[in-house]
């Protein structure tokens, strides 16, 4: 489970900004929107950010993704190819690395692993490691422009291998390239333990979707009820084999570029998506059903829905975390609340998976679905830098955070809170 995750000087982000899903010591309902880890610390399943357009939201979405390509991609770099860097482009001689730090709960221990770079190096790097809810972090090593210590004693897999770690690649990357166990769940962590997507963009995840639901492989029959409970209009979705067929190409495709697709794609198979609806009489009565492919014949709402479906049922039955951008996009606010209660639930999420989400529907800010440590805001102060804050940070005229009792909704739309648009 992730903890906090803190990023700076990377995009609209100047100073560091901490996204934090360690519960606050408050008594809010409900109660079944955290867990408790090792009977120490309280892990929030869901965090909502709320912020106007510009505001760094996504920029938030962003960093965990690029940290994640980082660490997943690093060991595939060659010496001196330039590293992904995109400070904060609105300070003058902003010379300053980016900063990316995650802490996370694997296993039975808790681990903070973060590192700076820049375009062309890794400025510093480390990794400590905790028991879950102890405040005690053993260092198990530390890189700097000195170079790289390493804990023989906790992190065995890295001795004598900090000469031979280029200067543009992590430490952690080589080090489980080797064969190092911590390293490399760590890594693997980072590849699948949180993902980070579009709500967008959403066509990406449909082949996954698909696969899930053709392979009938974990998530599949809880993605179908999902779908059942919606009543989106159909009775049942269906896949099918398709083997390539080069008549199916469009006709305007050149000769050429025609011949090396179909020598490239013969024999190969896709899956293909139907949904099954009703067809009726003149009375109203159902005649027969018909199945229609759902990529043209459904809304773009619903195949939203059934894109997201893959990510979402994955992360529930593996207990992952999964970030998407732009959740509400195309999707009715009672979808949207349903989506959250699924991960709060810990009937439909007894792996205790995590839902870290940005979102503009103002229907999902009530105590009764999400805690007020559960709710964060970004906003950019006068230099265009993005802040980022949780409503437990906010200090109403009489000193006090917010009541758990408010109106959650009725006062970011009054600007109680902040974060939201200004329109003269």
């Amino acid at each position: 489970m992730l903890i906090q995750f803190t990023v700076s000087n990377y995009r609209s982000i100047l100073h560091p900004c901490s996204l934090t899903l360690k519960a606050s010591g408050i008594g809010d309902e409900p109660q079944d929107n955290y867990v408790l880890k090792n009977k120490k610390i309280k892990v929030l399943k869901t965090a909502a950010i709320y912020g106007a357009n510009s505001s760094g939201k996504t920029n938030i979405v962003r960093a965990l993704a690029t940290m994640s390509h980082h660490v997943i991609s690093s060991v595939k770099l060659n010496d001196g190819e330039p590293l992904d860097f995109e400070p904060f482009a609105l300070l003058v001689n902003n010379t300053e690395p980016s900063l990316f730090e995650a802490v996370f709960i694997l296993g039975n221990k808790t681990y903070r692993y973060g590192f700076e770079l820049n375009t062309s190096s890794i400025i510093s790097e480390w990794l400590y490691q905790s028991s879950i809810g102890s405040s005690r972090q053993t260092p198990l090593f530390i890189r700097n422009e000195e170079g790289i210590a390493v804990n023989e004693k906790k992190f065995p897999e890295g001795i004598d291998k900090e000469g031979n770690t280029n200067q543009n690649r992590l430490f952690i990357s080589l080090c489980a390239q080797l064969g190092g166990v911590i390293s490399q769940q760590i890594v693997e962590w980072f590849r699948t333990g949180i993902n980070t997507i579009s709500g967008n963009n959403s066509q990406d995840y449909l082949n996954y979707t698909k696969f899930m639901l053709h392979k009938h492989i974990d998530g599949c029959n809880e993605a179908l009820h999902f779908f059942q409970t919606l009543h989106l209009g159909f009775s049942k979705l269906e896949t099918k084999e398709i083997e390539f067929d080069s008549t199916q190409l469009p006709p305007e495709i050149p000769n050429e570029l025609k011949a090396q697709l179909t020598k490239k794609l013969q024999g190969s198979k896709s899956i293909e998506l139907y949904s099954q609806h009703n067809i009726y009489d003149n009375n109203g009565k159902v005649a027969k059903q018909q199945s229609f492919d759902v990529a043209t014949m459904e809304s773009d709402g619903t195949n939203k829905l059934i894109q997201l479906s893959g990510p979402i049922f994955d992360t529930l039955a593996c207990g992952a975390t999964l970030v998407i951008d732009e959740l509400d996009s195309k999707m009715h606010p009672l979808i949207s609340e349903y989506i959250v209660k699924l991960f709060n639930s810990p009937k439909t999420n007894p792996k205790h998976a995590q839902l870290i989400f940005t979102t503009h529907d103002t229907h999902l800010l009530t105590s009764k679905l999400l805690r007020r440590d559960q709710i964060w805001f970004t906003e950019k102060n006068s230099a265009e830098q993005t802040d980022l804050y949780n409503m437990m940070d906010i200090k109403l005229p009489d000193g006090t955070p917010p009541r758990n009792d408010a109106n959650y909704e009725k006062n970011y739309i009054l600007g109680r809170y902040g974060a939201i648009p200004f329109i003269v």
